[in-house]
């Protein structure tokens, strides 16, 4: 029980690890509560199949663009840290650095940017990967020696990718990308293009775009984009359809170009169909989605409360108060005693040590749900997140956190700011570019295509094709490289010779 928990001994090393705890508290199944705006969508499709996945077949090192090789190779245990390394040492996984997450970029406080948020995500995955494949060895033991043994690494790095496709300005530039088409100028391109496109574009979504990136085959590029494993593309898939299926909230998988590349890979690894029609295809998720989404869950909401402490958007009093809501009394008393007990007077490394603790509880909660509703996932009736399902006490905190994360935090001058300015430029550059894809002839056209990497089809003579060059173009793009290009398109900034 939540009350018997042993308080991690404390040092300042342990400060920035997260806890293990052994909870054991009993599953509830509760309503939906408030979680970043990630809510899954209702589907009117036909119910999946009575045939489960099986792990054996879940997790594959098959790489994409390479299949052909895949019985020649003989290392199999490192093929999942391939994939890992391949993503650290990529230059879309370092542009991250220079992307928004929630606060503007740093000034003299430093806060979270997209690829320090990615690196902690990824920590906290692995943790859910090894510590779920351990309690299901035991449960299932026939999985000892086989490929299951690597999910904690499948994990992490579908922890790397989850942010790579997001456009700059978080969700205010994929914001602005939707709106120049569905209230912008860009609506004007709805009879040129194909239903299912005019779907993509639309409901522009960085998850999506996570996807392509890392399979689509750019100009001059080899065969599979980065060659990645079934069973970590797969895992990185949070919303398993085409936009045709996506809900109000716009959310989907992968784009009309990726279809066919997310079908091979879901039909490879047994991942069940719940609906195909000539609109698109609609799947449940790979089981391993669930724990990466976990690991976006808890790094997103706990690590933005400690950084509104460190913008003192919060006071100290409230972050502790939010941190230690996840406990009862009694334990949150020994949390505060541990820390006055090693004499830490610091009131950033105290919310630093609440916070472990917070990440290490809901770490072990998660874990609980999954293996308690194994079956339930592999069989594709699992409903809602990980976080949904945890232990009333912290799941409360959890929504506790979140609703003063709303009010307080998401809606912050500072916050409101970056989005404002980031909509504007987003704006700008997609109404330039696009425009120079439609009518590329033009001579101010011909100036804004030569600014296009080469990676990027933007001579296509297919005018779906072009309009994807520059969604990729500026998907791509930093924040200081968009305002960059922002500045010298409006003649704000001229380049110093």
């Amino acid at each position: 029980p939540i009350n018997q928990l042993s308080i991690p001994q404390l040092s300042i090393s342990s400060f920035h690890q997260h806890p293990t705890f052994n909870t054991h508290q009993p599953i509830f199944n509760t309503q939906q509560v408030i979680n970043r705006n990630h809510q899954h969508p209702t589907f009117n499709t036909h119910q999946p199949t009575s045939t489960a996945m099986n792990w054996q077949q879940l997790i594959s090192n098959k790489r994409l663009g390479q299949e052909e090789r895949h019985a020649l190779r003989h290392d199999d245990r490192s093929e999942f840290k391939r994939d890992s390394d391949r993503l650290i040492y990529s230059a879309p996984f370092r542009r991250l650095q220079n992307k928004t997450q929630v606060f503007p970029l740093p000034g003299s406080v430093f806060v979270h940017n997209r690829l320090t948020h990615s690196l902690e995500v990824a920590s906290l995955g692995k943790s859910l990967g090894d510590d779920v494949a351990r309690r299901l060895i035991e449960i299932h033991p026939e999985l000892r020696g086989t490929l299951f043994e690597e999910i904690g690494t499948i994990v992490q790095t579908a922890c790397y990718a989850h942010d790579m496709g997001n456009p700059p300005f978080g969700h205010s530039g994929e914001k602005a990308m939707q709106a120049f088409f569905t209230e912008g100028p860009g609506i004007s391109l709805k009879e040129k293009v194909s239903p299912h496109f005019w779907e993509d574009i639309t409901h522009f979504e960085g998850n999506a775009n996570a996807f392509r990136l890392l399979t689509h085959r750019f100009l001059g590029r080899r065969e599979g984009g980065f060659v990645m494993t079934y069973s970590t593309l797969a895992s990185i898939v949070k919303y398993p359809f085409s936009s045709t299926y996506a809900s109000k909230h716009g959310k989907f998988g992968f784009f009309a170009t990726e279809e066919e590349t997310y079908k091979k890979i879901a039909d490879e690894l047994g991942i069940i169909q719940k609906d195909s029609s000539e609109a698109g295809i609609c799947y449940v998720r790979h089981p391993l989605t669930y724990l990466m989404e976990a690991a976006d869950d808890i790094c997103y909401e706990i690590m933005d409360i400690e950084d509104s402490h460190k913008l003192k958007l919060l006071s100290f009093e409230e972050t502790a108060d939010l941190l230690l809501g996840f406990f009862d009394e009694e334990t949150r008393k020994s949390i505060r005693k541990r820390i006055e007990d090693e004499g830490v007077t610091d009131q950033n490394e105290q919310v630093v040590y609440f916070r472990a603790c917070a990440v290490g509880l809901l770490e072990a909660e998660c874990v609980n749900v999954f293996v308690e509703h194994e079956e339930e996932i592999l069989n594709g009736t699992f409903e809602g997140s990980l976080i949904k399902h945890i232990s009333e006490r912290p799941r409360q905190a959890y929504k506790h956190c979140t609703e003063v994360s709303v009010d307080r935090i998401y809606r912050s001058k500072a916050v409101l700011d970056v989005e404002l300015s980031g909509y504007k430029i987003m704006e700008t550059l997609m109404e330039a570019l696009i425009g120079a894809a439609v009518e590329p002839e033009h001579f101010h056209s011909q100036q804004l295509i030569r600014r296009f990497s080469s990676q990027y089809d933007i001579q296509s003579p297919c005018l779906e094709t072009r309009i994807m060059a520059v969604l990729d173009f500026i998907s791509g793009m930093t924040d200081i490289y968009a305002l960059d290009i922002y500045q010298k398109i409006n003649g704000i900034s001229l380049p110093l010779i």
